[in-house]
């Protein structure tokens, strides 16, 4: 597979009061054309914060972020603009749709925002194709926790990305749901050959990926199969 995304250098900070609290310490991370890696690591560790690094929605402190060979963070701000709508999806532990909307037209509304037409098609197709054909006209408040995670995936997805971040998707939902939900995520990833970079504390759905990577001390480290064993202490989420 060749490479999509390289991150080298990454790191990041934040202030508490007069200190500074290192998040990110010169990062590194590799991703290929249609894998799928996730991230995980304990609670407050950093996890979101990588994603928000890598989709282009926040900036490091220090380091480079390649998209294909383009360079992002140096990139002027319509070549920025240009990797977050149309190159990234993004999916949410809670999925952020609007609740004056219905399903449809949540999955619509970035392109309506960028006065696109090419999505209204995909997103009535990936709708049906999520088992929401019946539920199109339906606004949030009258779908299901699954229905509606859904329904945030095909938002995700309907600008056909290169590549899609998940942080805990699955975290609001019962296992069995969360279980369904993934299960059509990475269904879809094979059917459209999308990179997958997901942030999770389920080991379920971390063994459902190619790699596994811990996050710890600011730094990623790859887990093969015992030491994945060992980090989720042989107890399936």
């Amino acid at each position: 597979m060749s490479e999509l995304l390289h991150a080298s250098g990454l790191s990041k900070s934040y202030r508490s009061g007069p200190r500074s609290i290192d998040v990110l310490r010169d990062l590194a991370l590799d991703v290929a054309e249609g894998e799928s890696v996730a991230i995980v690591g304990d609670s407050g560790v950093g996890k979101s914060t990588l994603l928000h690094l890598l989709g282009g929605l926040d900036r490091p402190d220090a380091g480079r972020l390649t998209f294909r060979g383009i360079d992002i963070f140096h990139a002027d701000t319509a070549r920025l603009a240009e990797y977050r709508n149309r190159n990234v999806g993004f999916v949410f532990q809670f999925h952020h749709l609007l609740p004056e909307f219905s399903a449809l037209e949540n999955v619509e509304m970035p392109f309506r925002i960028g006065r696109r037409g090419e999505g209204a098609a995909n997103a009535r197709e990936l709708l049906e194709r999520l088992g929401l054909g019946a539920r199109l006209a339906h606004r949030p408040s009258a779908l299901s926790g699954g229905e509606q995670q859904r329904v945030a995936i095909a938002r995700a997805l309907a600008a056909s990305p290169a590549l899609v971040f998940a942080d805990e998707p699955t975290g609001n939902l019962d296992p069995a749901t969360g279980k369904r939900v993934f299960d059509l995520l990475r269904e879809l990833q094979r059917e459209r050959g999308f990179a997958l970079v997901l942030a999770s504390h389920s080991e379920r759905l971390a063994r459902g990926c190619d790699r596994i990577l811990r996050l710890d001390d600011g730094h990623l480290t790859s887990l093969g199969a015992d030491e994945a064993r060992a980090y989720f202490s042989l107890d399936p989420s």
